[in-house]
């Protein structure tokens, strides 16, 4: 059964500062968290102009992460049965929408109403703290958000109510649509995978408004750069080699993430 959940995350800053801090704090939690062994892969990073959606960025990654995933996975399969052929039906999809709003857009994808009856919804406050098993596998610096203020921009700290009131303010939407068609396991597998995806988007969304001092300022030309950069040195870090104008093959790969960042909709 594929399951279809919406998380909508709000952020104290416009989307154009969002564009900038969330591409500076996902290439700066990849270098911390690639080696030799894991880590991820980026296949392809390309703009793209969708005639509803507008201009955006198309990101494709491969993520390597055998020795975070559950005990009960492991007992089930090794670590090499995770690529192919055992997981080779499954698939992991997140389109991303960001409005310049504070979570009420009711369909920012724009779904049918049978996605629509399928679809779950949660509004994820950055300013909480989770505790579960993938919280703790990220192992993301924990900030206290509802005591963080910001030298550069003044903002925070994140209080009870704040995504009521604060200026600016945008929402990232994120569908994460799951699909894992394995007789036993795919329900509990896409459970587990849609909860280590919750996990990923609260840790990086704190991290971009803690980090907000580091990147303010910084131009999409500068992000861009730094981009291409942190691709070779991911490659380099997993030892694979670094595939200049590559294209993308058409077809869905085991669990990727494939990503519509939105730079603006209205």
């Amino acid at each position: 059964m594929v399951k279809i959940k919406e998380f909508r995350i709000v952020m104290p800053m416009s989307m154009e500062e969002y564009e900038i801090g969330i591409s500076y704090t996902i290439m700066k939690m990849e270098q911390q968290n690639t080696n030799s062994k894991e880590g991820v892969e980026v296949l392809q990073q390309v703009p793209f102009e969708d005639e509803k959606l507008g201009k955006g960025q198309y990101t494709s990654k491969d993520y390597h992460l055998q020795s975070k995933i559950p005990s009960w996975m492991k007992g089930f399969a090794p670590a090499s049965a995770l690529t192919c052929p055992l997981f080779s039906k499954c698939s992991l999809t997140i389109d991303t929408v960001i409005r310049p709003d504070n979570g009420c857009s009711e369909n920012a994808h724009n779904l049918s109403s049978e996605q629509l009856a399928a679809r779950e919804v949660e509004v994820v406050d950055i300013a909480s703290q989770s505790r579960d098993y993938w919280s703790k596998v990220i192992s993301a610096p924990n900030v206290d958000l509802t005591a963080f203020r910001s030298q550069r921009t003044s903002r925070g700290p994140l209080l009870k109510g704040w995504m009521d009131s604060c200026r600016p303010v945008m929402t990232t939407y994120k569908l994460v649509i799951m699909d894992a068609p394995i007789w036993g396991l795919g329900e509990r597998l896409e459970d587990c995978i849609i909860a280590g995806e919750r996990a990923l988007f609260l840790a990086c969304h704190r991290l971009c408004f803690a980090w907000i001092d580091e990147w303010y300022g910084m131009t999409l030309d500068q992000i861009r750069e730094m981009e291409r950069q942190t691709d070779l040195l991911l490659k380099k870090t997993l030892k694979k080699p670094a595939k200049a104008g590559s294209k993308h093959d058409g077809k869905r790969k085991t669990l990727k993430e494939e990503i519509v960042a939105v730079g603006s909709c209205t």
